[in-house]
């Protein structure tokens, strides 16, 4: 049984784990093995403790459990580059390579996107790298493609692309009417 939480301040190693390791599954044919090797866990559990201490309302970051073990989160805010339009950002949805393909990201993205409304939220953009298969994710529930553009990751240059919703209230409606 899958249980989603808000995360807690003692959530930040088990969300640093899940980050590491299911950001290097997900990246080992995208990302130059140097550049992925640079993320370590210890690394991300003090960023992740400095997020979980902020005002929730900065910064959401949203768990789901099975039996009590985080296996994936979401996390994100107010959209960082106000070139867009979009209000919002997802700046990071994971979960654990044998958990992926489960229905989980679905419910881990509408759990976001109704606090992110109940936060006075209307639109939601996400950045993908644009190699990433996962970009379809995006697009079943209606986002759009905005623009793709350069980013560094350690000493490697990728492409990455802008996906958005352009409105909340039209994504809740995709993913409630597939069953969430």
């Amino acid at each position: 049984m899958y249980h989603i939480r808000k995360a807690r301040i003692e959530d930040a190693q088990a969300i640093a784990e899940v980050h590491v390791h299911s950001w290097k599954a997900t990246y080992q044919n995208l990302i130059n093995e140097q550049d992925l090797s640079n993320t370590t866990v210890e690394h991300r559990q003090i960023y992740w403790e400095t997020i979980l201490k902020l005002p929730r309302q900065q910064q959401p970051v949203t768990v789901i459990e099975k039996e009590g073990e985080i296996v994936g989160f979401i996390s994100g805010g107010k959209e960082r580059t106000d070139r867009f339009g979009y209000d919002g950002e997802i700046f990071a949805i994971y979960l654990l390579p044998s958990f992926q393909r489960k229905g989980l990201g679905k419910r881990l993205l509408k759990a976001f996107a109704e606090e992110m409304k109940e936060l006075g939220y209307q639109s939601l953009l996400i950045w993908v790298l644009t190699n990433n298969p996962t970009h379809q994710f995006y697009l079943n529930f209606g986002a759009e493609k905005i623009e793709q553009e350069q980013t560094t990751i350690g000493d490697g240059t990728y492409q990455e692309t802008a996906y958005g919703f352009v409105n909340i209230d039209s994504l809740l409606d995709k993913l409630i009417a597939r069953g969430l």
